[in-house]
Order: C-alpha cells, then sequence, then structure tokens
C-alpha cells in the first residue's frame, strides 16, 4: 500500500526540492509546526527526494524504483524512527536493543497498512537511549541501494526526557555534528523547544504551517470515509492539521481520540469555571496519582476552549467548538469573562502542560491549575453560569 498523498506545503516543498537540485540541501534539517500538520509525510516525501533516481526541482519523479519503494516504506535506506512504548527488559543492553528495533519494525508495518492515523496516543511514548544506537550501528553501515541513506526522527523531542537524562539525544547529536557524506537526517517536532538547543544548533529549522480548514475538509472527504458533516466538523477543529482532524472523526460507533479529550477537557473548564470549590478537587481525583505526561495532550485541548470562550466574548463567529457556541457565549456573560484574563489562563494552561512533561502528581497538578484559573477567570461579582451544555 502506498502512503497518501503529501496535501498542502507547496511553498516548503518547492524550496527544499531547489535547494536539493543545487545540492544545497543540509544533511540536517528539522520540520516543526503544530501537531498533526503533516511533518511525518513531508518528512517521508523528502527522503524519497533524497532517493529518487530521477529527482528535479520540481520534487521526485515518483515512478523509479527508488520512488516506489519509498512509497511503500519500504526502501532500504529510507530508515523511519518513531516514538515507542519501552519494551520490557530482555537482561541484556543488546537484546534490549534488538526488542526495540522489533517495536519499531512492528509499528512501521502498522503504518504502512494504515498510513492515515490520529496525531494521538493514549500511552506515553519515547525515542529511547536503545534507540538511538541502534540508529547510530545502521548509520555506521552506509547505504545498501541508492548513493546515500536517510534517517527520518519523528517527534524528535522524545529523545531528551528517556532513561531519566539526555543520553538519547547526545547519542544523535555525535552522529549530527560529523553526519557521513552519504547520510541526510530529517527531525520533525511539534516542540522544537524541548529539544536539546545543541540539536537544534545542528540543524536547519523550515517551518510547516497549518492548511486552509477547506482544504483540510475537502482531503478527508477524499481519503475517508467520513461524511461530509463530521468532516466538516473535525476541519473546523483541526487548526489546520490533517493528523488533528482524522483524531476528531468517529472510530466505528465510538468518538475519536481527540473528541473524546475534547469532551474530556470541556469537564474541565466548566469545573473551574464552577462556584463550587468542590467540583474542582473531585475532578482532580478522577485521575490517577501518576502518569502526568498523559495529560500534555488533554491540557492542549483545554486551551482550544479558552480561546473559544475568548472569542465567544468578541467574535462569536470565530468560535471553533461551534457545537458548544451557545454554552460559550452565555457563560462567557453570565461568569463576567475577559479576554485579558483569558489570555492569563492561557499562560497557566501552557505552564501545567510545561511541569506535565516531569516527573509530577497529575491529581495534585489539575487540583492546582482549575484553583488557579478559577482565581484567574472570574472576578467575584459574576453570578453562576446558566444550565451546563456539553459539546
Amino acid at each position: 500500500m502506498n502512503l497518501h498523498p503529501l496535501e498542502g506545503h507547496r511553498e516548503a516543498r518547492a524550496a527544499v526540492a531547489g535547494a536539493a537540485a543545487r545540492r544545497r540541501l543540509p544533511q540536517a534539517l528539522l520540520l516543526h509546526g503544530p501537531s498533526g500538520v503533516g511533518k511525518q509525510r513531508f518528512a517521508l516525501w523528502l527522503g524519497q527526494l533524497l532517493l529518487c533516481a530521477e529527482a528535479t526541482a520540481d520534487g521526485p519523479c515518483d515512478t523509479c524504483q527508488d520512488c516506489r519503494l519509498a512509497l511503500r516504506v519500504e526502501h532500504p535506506d529510507l530508515h523511519w524512527y518513531l516514538p515507542l512504548r519501552k519494551p520490557p527488559s530482555k537482561g541484556s543492553r543488546e537484546r534490549d536493543d534488538e526488542a526495540l528495533e522489533d517495536a519499531r519494525t512492528a509499528r512501521i508495518e502498522e503504518l504502512r497498512a494504515q498510513p492515515l492515523q490520529p496525531s494521538h496516543s493514549d500511552e506515553p511514548l519515547g525515542i529511547h537511549l536503545g534507540t538511538a544506537r541502534n540508529l547510530r550501528r545502521r548509520a555506521s553501515t552506509g547505504p545498501a541501494m541508492a548513493a546515500r541513506q536517510v534517517f527520518l526522527i519523528a517527534n524528535a523531542e522524545e529523545l531528551v526526557a528517556q532513561d531519566a537524562s539526555p543520553e538519547a539525544a547526545n547519542a544523535l547529536l555525535k552522529l549530527l555534528e560529523e553526519p557521513p557524506g552519504h547520510t541526510w537526517f530529517v527531525l520533525t517536532s511539534a516542540e522544537p523547544g524541548r529539544l536539546l538547543s545543541t540539536i537544534r544548533s545542528r540543524t536547519s529549522s523550515l517551518h510547516l504551517s497549518g492548511l486552509p480548514e477547506e482544504q483540510v475538509f475537502r482531503f478527508l472527504v477524499e481519503h475517508t470515509n467520513a461524511a461530509e458533516s463530521e468532516a466538516r466538523k473535525a476541519a473546523r477543529l483541526s487548526s489546520g492539521a490533517i493528523g488533528r482532524a482524522v483524531g476528531f472523526l468517529p472510530d466505528g460507533d465510538d468518538d475519536g481520540p481527540l473528541e473524546e479529550l475534547r469532551k474530556e477537557s470541556f469537564r474541565l473548564i466548566r469545573d473551574a469555571l464552577s462556584p463550587r470549590g468542590r467540583d474542582r478537587f473531585a475532578r482532580a481525583l478522577d485521575y490517577r496519582p501518576s502518569g502526568a505526561r498523559g495529560l500534555r495532550e488533554l491540557l492542549g485541548a483545554l486551551e482550544l476552549w479558552l480561546r473559544d470562550l475568548s472569542a465567544a466574548t468578541t467574535a462569536p463567529d470565530r468560535i471553533l467548538n461551534h457545537d458548544a457556541a451557545d454554552w460559550l457565549v452565555r457563560t462567557a456573560g453570565e461568569r463576567g469573562l475577559h479576554p485579558t484574563r483569558l489570555a492569563q489562563g492561557l499562560d497557566l494552561v501552557q505552564e501545567a502542560r510545561a511541569q506535565a512533561a516531569g516527573n509530577v502528581n497529575p491529581q495534585l497538578l489539575l487540583a492546582g491549575l482549575l484553583m488557579e484559573l478559577h482565581r484567574t477567570l472570574v472576578p467575584k461579582s459574576s453570578t453562576a453560569p446558566g444550565p451546563v451544555g456539553a459539546p
């Protein structure tokens, strides 16, 4: 099965293909942009471009053997490394490294069979030190078929927080400092600020922006089984990122993973605005006392509700959670919410997201966040909100 087409980012594609044709493309690139915006697919396209035997300033030819293999993610010189759940220890470093390589191969098989997947995971994933060792060993062997080899490192910020140290990132850094002449590296990151500064300094950055909502909508209609109404809602919520949009689509009879997070984060903002302090404590106790890293996407979804509450005070037509527009406008008015205070609330959520990347207690983190949000957002003179309406 071939990968789905690369959607959008035409200016970035033209710049990269032109630089490659002039032999001016840096050997280490960092693609960064919002989660789900297409960084992985762009990186795979770039790998295809570098391996294509007939590439031009317009891009890869899509027809040569190298292109056909790259489009199936089967090229022996296209190496894709992704964050994984760490397998149980096998008793030795060598066997642990083999287990990580087996897990990587299995994950690529899943993506080859179903390449269009939500940019979301329910479990903590990482690029572990053993994976970095495997990558370094593979890089030392040289190309197997083409004139060069390409290493794609997805969500490279996950190199940092593994094994309680930056060892994995430092292992990669040694390769980036002096890459072999026939080797290219393409790193992707939705949070480049979490990368080691030394890695950022050794890569050339390229930002990928969100796509127009209409373009996301058309892609979903053409490449998924979603009804047009579902595709429209997902595109509106996606912030221009197809990978996020897919996460809002129904999964059979169930909600998609990002739709579940959207509803869960609605309950957080509702309790943050509640006049009853016990609602905030009760909500925080719904979570386990460990595993704070799993809260990062939930807190990201909470940011969208704060953004929409701000829109409700000044420009209701710009609300993204359209199915909750009435609740947002009514609540913003009844609780006396102000855009300046809501911007301060966003700062609080972003600080909590940074803390969630470390070893903190999720219950304490959420209890503190909900209390601070209430104190920041709600003036003491405001009235209680009207009846609750959920998306």
